[in-house]
């Protein structure tokens, strides 16, 4: 097929929309009927993820919300605490297999930001994979294959309208690509730059210690960021984003969005959280909501009013400033990427908050040294990676 008829373009009142391509789509659709930004999602994510399966060789995934991720992960086991965050109870999923648990780490990262996304996996799309994306809200998914069972539930999904799309793993696009802006065609060389270990061999830094797990997720962290909408910073931990900051025209406003994601992230694993007493017929987006709002600063708009009662059996005690604080400080070797470089040490100061030892940035800053100065004053390693990954 060289041309799709899409529902309509960004917006509604957007139509004739389509996609082509003149040696054919690279993708077929098994299930429902794709719109612009399902396709601008699905293609980016798809990118994502086949570039983290290179780098990692593990299983990767990725959750997309208008053209940035809001999560991705490499498929590594899930602990009772994450299991339990992220609502992947074994007795409704089976056995998490490795594909399934790129997914459900990738989702969970933010699941406020995962609500309706658009799933990519890296590997075949197997029957655990899809009973976890069967109960939650998603537009979507992309993979390079289905079992015969996956394909019968997610067909299943969404009254049987849910989108489910298959790529060609073995397509590569042409070394050129173009994009119009108000009638005029934009043109460059394809962003080809490879994310592997040796983007992290220069360290200038007085700590030059990079465990492999720190490695992994610095290459998790730089690949996400090839694929977010710029200025972009991303915090990871154990083989997953666990914040990302998108499209923010200040670096430290970057910093500070993602270092708060990456905050909520951990936060969300205190015993104060996994034993708040929700009612068990409160939905699994409920539960989000009444999270983010208890670990806010808005949190007396659920506790200072009768709000608590249509989600809790009782009211929970206030988890206070300073037990978060308290709780944050115990946090430690986060790792942390940016797309291109860091221009103040202030980065850095707003960074340790969230506990990051590991910096890969592209450096070339006239501030480099204040940059440097600040990593060594609290002992962390970072790399110069030489590399910008503006995404627009």
């Amino acid at each position: 097929m060289k041309e799709l008829q899409l529902k309509y373009g960004c917006n509604p009142n957007q139509g004739a929309a389509k996609v082509f391509a003149e040696g054919g789509l690279p993708f077929e659709v098994l299930n429902g009927r794709p719109g612009y930004i399902n396709l601008l999602d699905a293609l980016n994510a798809w990118q994502l993820v086949r570039e983290l399966k290179a780098a990692t060789g593990l299983p990767a995934a990725a959750s997309f919300k208008h053209v940035s991720p809001a999560g991705a992960a490499v498929g590594l086991p899930l602990d009772d605490t994450l299991k339990k965050i992220y609502f992947a109870n074994e007795e409704d999923i089976g056995e998490i297999t490795p594909v399934a648990a790129a997914y459900i780490r990738a989702r969970g990262a933010d699941r406020m930001s995962s609500y309706g996304d658009f799933a990519a996996l890296s590997d075949l799309c197997d029957a655990a994979t899809a009973k976890y994306l069967r109960r939650e809200v998603s537009d979507g998914i992309i993979a390079p294959g289905y079992t015969d069972e996956a394909l019968a539930i997610l067909k299943e999904k969404r009254k049987g309208g849910y989108l489910v799309m298959q790529m060609d793993e073995n397509y590569e696009p042409p070394a050129a690509e173009e994009k119009q802006v108000f009638g005029i065609t934009f043109s460059q060389e394809r962003n080809n730059v490879k994310i592997t270990e040796e983007c992290l061999k220069d360290i200038p830094t007085a700590n030059k210690n990079f465990p492999d797990a720190a490695k992994r997720d610095l290459l998790i962290a730089l690949i996400t960021l090839k694929y977010t909408q710029s200025n972009s910073v991303c915090y990871a931990k154990d083989g997953q984003a666990i914040g990302i900051g998108a499209g923010q025209q200040s670096r430290v406003h970057c910093t500070r969005l993602a270092g708060n994601k990456a905050d909520l992230w951990h936060l969300r694993q205190a015993p104060q959280v996994l034993n708040l007493p929700f009612k068990s017929d409160v939905r699994r987006p409920d539960r989000d909501n009444a999270i983010d709002v208890y670990l806010g600063e808005e949190w007396a708009d659920l506790l200072e009013t009768d709000a608590w009662q249509r989600v809790f059996t009782k009211k929970p005690p206030v988890f206070t400033r300073q037990e978060k604080a308290a709780y944050l400080q115990k946090v430690a070797g986060v790792s942390l990427g940016s797309d291109a470089f860091f221009p103040f040490g202030d980065n850095i100061e707003r960074a340790k908050k969230s506990g990051v030892l590991y910096v890969a940035q592209s450096g070339g800053s006239i501030r480099d040294d204040n940059v440097i100065e600040t990593c060594d004053k609290y002992g962390m390693a970072m790399a110069f990676t030489h590399i910008r990954l503006f995404h627009h």
